[in-house]
């Protein structure tokens, strides 16, 4: 097993995902709790993930009514959760440049599709990391929107 990385590192290693990866798991649950869980393409900007889903779908339904989403990067020996609030937009409500933007890092523009799509901006208000058992204490990043030193 590696030794325990800094805060400082895991931040590091949490942007950078964030800049690189292209896909996310989002776990939504519906006003009743029903969960559901899909992994969908995301562009982040710096502050908040951009994310691109069908209006009527669990998901989309879902991300509308209750504001608030968990996404997942990695895999289970590496993961970054994310905990964040959830801004619904309508497609031409976000800027072109932004729009496309998304479709150039992810291969796909909601835009062009005929199913009814909206943007889900998600902004994080939580993160956590680890890679290991040894990684449990400190793998608080972020709370309250605020990076931890």
């Amino acid at each position: 097993m590696a030794e325990p990385r800094s805060r400082a590192q895991r931040r590091h290693d949490a942007e950078r995902r964030l800049a690189q990866d292209v896909d996310v798991w989002v776990a939504t649950a519906s006003p009743d709790g029903t969960p559901h869980l899909v992994p969908l393409s995301f562009d982040w900007d710096g502050a908040a993930l951009l994310l691109a889903t069908p209006s009527g779908s669990p998901t989309g339904r879902n991300l509308a009514a209750t504001g608030t989403a968990r996404l997942a990067l990695g895999h289970t020996r590496d993961v970054c959760l994310i905990e964040g609030a959830v801004e619904v937009l309508d497609l031409d409500a976000l800027p072109a440049d932004r729009g496309d933007r998304f479709a150039a890092r992810t291969g796909f523009d909601p835009r062009a599709s005929a199913e009814s799509y909206s943007w889900f901006r998600v902004t994080p208000r939580g993160v956590r990391s680890w890679r290991e058992s040894n990684e449990m204490a400190g793998r608080e990043l972020m709370r309250d929107g605020r990076w931890l030193d």
